[in-house]
């Protein structure tokens, strides 16, 4: 079972069904910027980008279907709208209902699995900054260029949906990241509820560390305050294992993202016993191309191999301590 949003999500999810048809992904709603910041405003509804993403990358359809749905239009009175997001809230408006819409997607793209939304409400991000100030809305969050100490979501509480419960109670895992770590992670941790049905089930909880900071968010962070920061929104036992990129990051795409404000994310886990306990997993993740992303197939394939096929044998996870060694 995964939480989260973002292109992080997706590429996760399009490598773990090479590996398992058995994917629960609960996805964020709060985007207020773009195509899904406007249809959410002008239709008063949940924001759909993020879920459209992960729609398509768990979808088994015709390659030219998923192309449709993730075209963006470049003209006219529709410039800037994704067709999938339009697609989305015209059939919640058929069905009469959010959540229904989903789930009617979820047959109509012969999804691998199930996508959630976190919530079928019109919930906003605040932010509260260091200095005491707030800030509003994923957008304004970024571009406040402050510290975030917390995260919530307004209003408040957001209700744990009956769907979401039962797909807890019947996870082998559950996947946190990669992914913006106050906009996209800690979000669908903040649902009433949730963090507590996580803890009961006893199974393990893996959070996906970033290859790069995010500039506005979490700029300057290493591995350690990503933590401390899940830590702050869910309690001090989170998580049991870490999955973090161990590797190079060619020059060419270190000065492209430097230009954006962005720098490797360091792994200094290890040494002063604050995360003693975790579960270490660390390969090199770097995917292709000029963008620092996750591997999706790579990053797949080490959940499989130091987690699902273990699971899968009755076979608790192997236990890499951090004191001990990683891979």
């Amino acid at each position: 079972m995964a939480f989260g949003g973002g292109t992080g999500m997706a590429a996760l999810l399009a490598g773990l069904k090479l590996y398992t048809p058995n994917i629960t992904a609960v996805v964020t709603v709060t985007d207020n910027g773009g195509s899904s910041g406007r249809l959410r405003n002008d239709f008063d509804m949940a924001a759909p980008g993020d879920l459209r993403n992960c729609l398509i990358a768990l979808a088994d359809v015709d390659p030219l279907m998923a192309q449709v749905f993730q075209y963006r239009f470049q003209e006219a009175e529709f410039k800037g709208h994704c067709f999938g997001n339009l697609f989305i809230t015209v059939l919640a408006r058929v069905v009469g209902d959010f959540e229904e819409s989903i789930r009617a997607l979820n047959r109509l793209l012969r999804v691998r699995g199930k996508v959630i939304p976190a919530t079928s409400s019109k919930v906003s991000l605040v932010a509260h900054h260091p200095d005491g100030s707030k800030s509003t809305g994923e957008v304004q969050i970024t571009k406040s260029g402050k510290p975030i100490a917390t995260i919530e979501l307004r209003p408040s509480p957001v209700p744990l949906s009956q769907e979401i419960r039962e797909a807890i109670e019947a996870a082998d895992l559950f996947l946190f990241g990669p992914g913006s770590l106050f906009t996209s992670v800690v979000p669908n941790l903040l649902i009433d509820g949730i963090v507590d049905a996580i803890k009961q089930a006893k199974r393990p909880r893996v959070y996906v560390g970033n290859i790069m900071t995010q500039p506005g968010e979490t700029d300057g962070f290493r591995l350690s305050d990503h933590l401390r920061a899940l830590r702050r929104h869910v309690g001090a036992d989170f998580p049991d294992w870490v999955i973090a990129h161990n590797g190079e990051v060619p020059p060419q795409v270190l000065e492209k993202y430097a230009r954006e404000g962005a720098e490797p994310v360091i792994l200094d886990l290890a040494g002063d016993g604050e995360f003693d306990g975790i579960r270490l997993v660390t390969r090199d993740f770097l995917g292709r191309g000029d963008a620092a992303r996750h591997d999706p197939a790579c990053l797949a394939r080490a959940i499989y191999d130091e987690l699902l096929e273990p699971i899968s044998r009755g076979v608790p996870p192997a236990r890499t301590l951090l004191e001990g060694r990683a891979r």
